[in-house]
């Protein structure tokens, strides 16, 4: 008998019920005794004194009446009786369970728990209770059409007097202690049949923890084996050569970029495999910590490859790094989708031979017939809008290169630990200096006109201007401008004086190239767009700003928005028109007028929207909790990462027989002095 056996093992359970309950992701007997109920139903008898209108409540008194069946309507039935409950009289319906009748009897006890409708003075029955029942919170489960959620908790009863010996201990009892945490055992009943609030709440946070803990040991323990293999090269770049670069350059590195720098430095230099993410706000200066790594790998010997999403991004970056490059030996090459047949042909021998140092490159680098001399370092960009897949792909290409991941999109510490949990976490969290804050309003449609006004005063000084609509095609479902018809909208604003151009995603690859070019070089003052100049794109001419439907984005990627202005010397200023409906959307609105800082955008976004809008539901790598939340849970979350972590790095963790329990659920069998080392 063990907490592993198919829940076909449970009497009633046929094939059909199998399958209904292998539909909610219950298939052992410990997935069905650890699927747990959402709430608690309150089955307190209630005076009728106390309810209050649409209350759900449970009353109890004595049958007046016996139930009567009435039909109405096709396959539609009503059951009626009165009953007395502290001498009220009180008229009580039940709808579609005509069964129920031979429950009620004229003369006998009865509770009913039901909605109470206050004006009638009459309870609408949900079900009838049984007169003895002893504890007054009842669990309530996802169910579906298949199956009821009666039979699931009878179907967890059935589990736990069968099964509930054989439950094992999955945390040692110095965790259980030290934390105040109850036995799985003990947790495992206290969630289903709790008998008061406390116990429940126990339960709870010891599941919260629990799921929390062994999450964290796995990438505690992943982390710790990629530095074990010492798989990785370890890079004896040349300091000098690094100082002499920085030297070149014509800011000085901001603390933050210089404490990153020296993180990823060192990650190059020790033999394990570098794993790091490197988070920085817009404009924040991160490519300048990519070009550090690229030119130490190059002072060790190792050549480098930065994936970016898009060829506009990859280009940006190919353009940057030729200017830091400037003073240094070190050969980059951009190779994309566009690139002509005869030139990647050079690129590809000279990547082979080892002349070139660094290519930068979209999802064309990972294609089958490029290859490297001696890769050693892997920069991949935005990498969140690759696939896993890919992102590994690049790796194979060289024999367990440092891998660096960087991201524009500010990631909240919460989800940083939780999906990233695996990696070393770098951010840049300081602006360089004379970068001037985005002045940034919210206004009505109503007043449209007015900012056209201030629209032709910023094109009258020689700037130019974003304006970002979000969908591309009209929709019955969302009421959102089309960027066509917005284009023209702007076109006969503007007249013949200023050229209008537009850009969105069911453009070609060359067609928004040459688009993006001439708004580059001014040959376009004004862009009407689709969020696809999300990332990446440098215009330092362009000072404005404006998103119509603002309230639809999410904080984070308003603020990637955002970030496309202000790069250059002068006043910048982004506009959002938005009409939210709701006081969420007002209030979304409200905090990106007031705070120009990614990190804390985020967070509030987070809290706002959940992990799933951050990420993206199905790329977000996010593990799946039965009743931990991220955001709610943060501060047990803190606490299971910091025991997983102290645990991993002790020596007690791999010689100790209390903690055999955990190093079985890792699989580590290794030589425990190995691991020590």
């Amino acid at each position: 008998m063990s907490i592993l056996d198919s829940v076909a093992v449970l009497s009633g359970v046929g094939e059909k019920r199998v399958e209904a309950l292998n539909e909610l992701g219950i298939h052992s007997i410990i997935d069905l005794l650890t699927y747990y109920p959402f709430r608690f139903e309150d089955l307190t008898v209630k005076s009728i004194e106390d309810i209050e209108d649409n209350e759900k409540v449970v009353l109890e008194g004595v049958a007046i009446s016996d139930g009567v069946v009435s039909h109405f309507g096709r396959k539609r039935n009503r059951l009626t009786f009165r009953m007395n409950c502290d001498h009220v009289i009180v008229s009580v319906t039940f709808f579609n369970q005509p069964y129920l009748k031979k429950q009620v009897e004229a003369g006998k006890e009865i509770k009913v728990f039901g909605k109470w409708d206050g004006i009638r003075k009459q309870l609408n029955g949900m079900k009838i209770l049984s007169t003895d029942l002893a504890n007054n919170r009842e669990a309530i489960y996802h169910s579906s059409k298949k199956i009821r959620q009666s039979t699931i908790l009878k179907l967890i009863d059935a589990a736990w007097k069968l099964y509930h010996e054989v439950i094992p201990e999955d945390l040692p009892q110095v965790i259980l202690d030290k934390h105040h945490l109850v036995s799985r055992k003990d947790m495992i009943y206290r969630m289903h049949f709790p008998n008061d609030g406390i116990e429940l709440e126990e339960a709870r946070h010891s599941v919260i923890f629990r799921e929390f803990f062994i999450y964290q040991l796995k990438m505690a323990w992943i982390k710790k084996q990629t530095k074990l293999a010492q798989n990785g090269a370890t890079m004896n770049y040349d300091v000098t050569q690094l100082k002499v670069f920085f030297d070149s350059l014509p800011y000085e590195l901001t603390q933050a970029q210089k404490r990153v720098v020296n993180e990823v430095c060192k990650d190059l230099k020790i033999p394990g495999q570098m794993f790091r993410l490197l988070q920085g706000d817009v404009g924040s200066g991160k490519t300048v910590v990519a070009a550090s790594a690229i030119l130490a790998a190059k002072t060790a010997g190792r050549q480098s490859a930065l994936m970016a999403p898009t060829e506009i991004l990859a280009t940006q970056h190919k353009q940057s790094l030729d200017e830091m490059f400037e003073k240094t030996e070190i050969k980059v090459a951009l190779l994309t989708g566009s690139t002509k047949r005869k030139k990647r042909e050079t690129i590809l021998e000279e990547l082979k031979t080892g002349e070139l140092d660094c290519i930068i490159g979209t999802h064309a680098l990972i294609q089958d017939d490029v290859g490297f001399q001696s890769l050693g370092l892997v920069i991949t960009d935005e990498q969140h809008r690759f696939g896993v897949n890919q992102r590994k792909t690049l790796r194979e290409k060289g024999l367990n290169p440092d891998v660096l991941f960087m991201t524009a999109t500010p990631i909240p510490r919460t989800l940083s630990i939780t999906a990233y949990g695996e990696m070393d976490v770098s951010i840049i969290d300081e602006m360089p200096s004379g970068r001037k804050p985005i002045s940034t309003y919210w206004i009505r449609p109503k007043h449209f006109d007015r900012m056209t006004s201030f629209l032709k005063k910023e094109l009258a000084k020689g700037n130019q201007v974003y304006i970002i609509s979000p969908l591309i095609e009209e929709s019955e479902t969302l009421d959102l401008e089309n960027v066509t018809a917005l284009y023209h909208t702007y076109k006969e604003i503007l007249g013949d004086g200023y050229t209008v151009g537009l850009l969105h995603g069911k453009m070609n690859p060359s067609e928004k190239e040459t688009t993006m070019g001439a708004f580059q070089r001014n040959d376009i003052q004004v862009l009407v767009s689709t969020t696809v100049i999300e990332v990446g794109v440098n215009v330092p001419n362009a000072t404005l700003m404006i998103i119509h439907d603002a309230d639809r984005f999410g904080l984070a990627q308003l603020h990637q928005l955002r970030g496309r202005v202000g790069r250059g010397d002068q006043e910048s200023y982004c506009i959002l028109i938005a009409d939210p409906k709701g006081e969420k959307g007002a209030e979304r609105m409200q905090i990106i007028t007031e705070t120009s800082d990614g990190f804390v955008l985020s967070q509030r976004d987070l809290e706002m929207r959940g992990p799933g809008d951050i990420f993206g539901k199905k790329q977000s790598g996010l593990p799946e909790f039965k009743i931990a939340d991220i955001v709610e849970d943060f501060d047990i979350l803190e606490e299971a990462r910091s025991v997983a972590q102290n645990l991993i790095q002790s020596r007690e963790f791999y010689m100790q027989e209390e903690y055999e329990v955990l190093r079985e659920s890792l699989g580590i069998h290794a030589n425990s002095e190995m691991i020590l080392d």
